[in-house]
């Protein structure tokens, strides 16, 4: 089982219960290059449907100019929360808007330079 993120194809590992982890092509003993899929099962109470959760994380080792050790690890963690009974249509819109930001130019000033007021 693989999975393709932009042109990278990350091939499956490990297997949990409700957790997948994904090697990519640049993975060696010292060098991340890594993708892992969990998700939780909703659990309804008597008075709420409850909320399905998944995330995905990617962990990859950069070059690192400036600093103190010579690499060091990326980290981008996305954790998604959706109540039982959501519309399909109203998580696509969710996970649009989403994406948009995720690239927008307001999102990398946010991550380069920690920017959060504009």
């Amino acid at each position: 089982m693989s999975l393709t993120i932009n042109a990278k194809t990350y091939n499956a590992d490990s297997y949990q219960q409700n957790a997948v982890g994904y090697i990519g092509p640049a993975k060696t003993v010292s060098i991340a290059d890594d993708v892992r899929l969990l998700r939780v099962a909703p659990k309804p109470t008597s008075v709420f449907s409850g909320v399905g959760r998944t995330s995905a994380k990617i962990t990859r080792t950069h070059t690192l100019t400036g600093a103190l050790t010579p690499t060091g690890n990326a980290i981008l963690d996305i954790g998604v929360t959706i109540p039982v009974g959501m519309a399909s249509a109203d998580v696509d819109t969710l996970l649009n808007d989403m994406g948009a930001y995720l690239s927008s130019a307001s999102f990398k000033t946010h991550v380069k330079n920690q920017q959060i007021s504009y």
